[in-house]
């Protein structure tokens, strides 16, 4: 492989060459504001950063750009809060064949899998993610390195392995089984212990109710977070026997909608007040609904954005892995519950639960690299849902719901300064979510003018630019 260096990587992208690698004080200017909080963009705005985080927010009337600071401009463009994806799978990148996978890749796991995941998201403006199973050594690995700068990737929130009651033997790794009182607490204990953030519970219908109860209490305890499968209408009424705080998916089955008592359940739920009343939801309904677009048009599978950070033999099992869209066991129930989708969701919405925008990134088809401005264009476009609640839905509540708004979610005075920004007008053009211009974590430029910063990025990153930078070049 080629060595090419930072500067050589500049010119070849067309940045910038005086790009940082750690955050500086920077002022954006130029841009209509939507900073994630209910009311009017705000526009011609000024965002003052320093040391990663926002300062001073004004416009090009009110608020003059200091010296010192170095100014970027923003003009034409709509800036956004960093975005969040409620529902990643680090582990997986699209392949059609768990099973294959975790016996062939899980040594590749914390080397290649999860950083190139990782980098996928930053690059696609998710500067924030909950990464919902993975093996525990992988998911303290990729949490550390992302913390230490070792590894470019957003801010992650972990669960390590599902919890549940029966487990198969090559699911082992990613997925525990709970069968008693003692085992909840004890696994429950070495998640937390372990800097785990979220414990994910499936099939806990399958479970003697003692233990789920355990698990959960358990998990409130540590102040950790609880999310749930929704794919059985008795999974969510146990749920909300147990009291989880986020529940995952539609189902798997082709019912036309939720049973009478569970959306009766859900609204006696989100009636009981203003914070104990909050239930989240992540439905994660696109892969189902543009399941047969894929087939008509595989295609959409050639984009090189998914191939980043990953071998090349892995790329080209991938990629033969998905030969034949059409065929794969996996999403043959797929076209008969795409037509349950905007039902469920408007009964969910007309519930009260609140809605966060998650996609299962890293299932098969379903890459890192697009997923989510896929599931919020399928919010807007198909569901006709306002724009910037689907924004909010991605910015706003999921910092909500992970305890973090005060740090994270909008674009505020004394927030960390993670802010993407696309040119044009997203309220209008929710799709141009797909070329996110700039992305900023931290105070730090990770892509400006729709290219990456190389610059920003570790030294174990520098090959995958390289070898983007050949593939453009040729």
């Amino acid at each position: 492989m080629p060595k090419f260096s930072v500067f050589a990587l500049i010119m070849i992208f067309g940045l910038s060459p005086i790009f940082p690698a750690s955050a500086e004080r920077l002022a954006l200017v130029g841009g209509r504001l939507l900073d994630g909080y209910v009311g009017e963009p705000l526009l011609r705005s000024v965002i003052l950063i320093e040391d990663g985080i926002i300062q001073q927010i004004g416009t090009v009337d009110s608020l003059s750009v200091p010296e010192g600071y170095r100014t970027v401009p923003m003009w034409g463009h709509d800036v956004l809060p960093g975005l969040w994806e409620s529902h990643a799978h680090l582990q997986l990148v699209g392949h059609s064949d768990y099973v294959h996978w975790q016996s062939a890749y899980a040594d590749r796991f914390e080397s290649e899998i999860m950083p190139a995941a990782a980098m996928q998201l930053l690059l696609a403006g998710v500067t924030s993610a909950r990464d919902l199973g993975a093996p525990l050594e992988a998911s303290i690995h990729i949490k550390r390195a992302i913390q230490a700068g070792e590894v470019a990737g957003p801010h992650l929130y972990t669960s390590g392995p599902f919890l549940q009651h029966d487990v198969d033997d090559w699911q082992a790794a990613y997925r525990w089984a709970v069968r008693s009182v003692e085992e909840a607490h004890e696994k429950v204990d070495r998640l937390h212990a372990a800097g785990m953030d979220i414990i994910k519970l499936i099939e806990h219908d399958e479970m003697e109710f003692a233990v789920a109860k355990a698990i959960v209490e358990r998990a409130h305890a540590h102040g950790m977070v609880v999310v749930a499968h929704a794919h059985r209408p008795n999974e969510i009424r146990v749920g909300l026997e147990l009291g989880v705080d986020n529940f995952e998916h539609t189902g798997l089955t082709t019912a036309p909608g939720y049973p009478a008592d569970v959306l009766e359940a859900l609204k006696e739920r989100t009636a009981t007040g203003i914070f104990s009343g909050l239930l989240f939801w992540t439905p994660t309904v696109e892969v189902l609904w543009n399941y047969e677009n894929v087939v008509r048009n595989p295609t959409v599978l050639d984009d090189p954005c998914w191939h980043f950070g990953l071998a090349d033999d892995t790329v080209a099992d991938i990629r033969a892995s998905l030969a034949h869209p059409g065929q794969l066991s996996y999403t043959q129930l797929m076209p008969l519950r795409r037509v349950t989708l905007k039902n469920k969701l408007a009964q969910l919405k007309e519930s009260g639960v609140t809605l966060l925008v998650g996609t299962d990134s890293g299932i098969p088809m379903k890459f890192h690299c697009s997923a989510t401005w896929n599931e919020m264009a399928f919010w807007v476009d198909e569901m006709d849902w306002d724009p910037y609640e689907t924004i909010r839905a991605a910015t706003y509540w999921p910092a909500v719901m992970m305890g973090v708004s005060d740090r994270f979610g909008t674009v505020s005075e004394g927030k960390v300064a993670d802010i993407i920004a696309v040119r044009g007008d997203v309220l209008r053009y929710i799709n141009l979510l797909q070329r996110v211009d700039f992305v900023m974590k931290e105070g730090v430029i990770y892509k400006e003018n729709g290219q990456a910063n190389p610059a920003a990025f570790p030294d174990s990153a520098q090959p995958f630019f390289a070898d983007e930078a050949r593939r453009r070049a040729n």
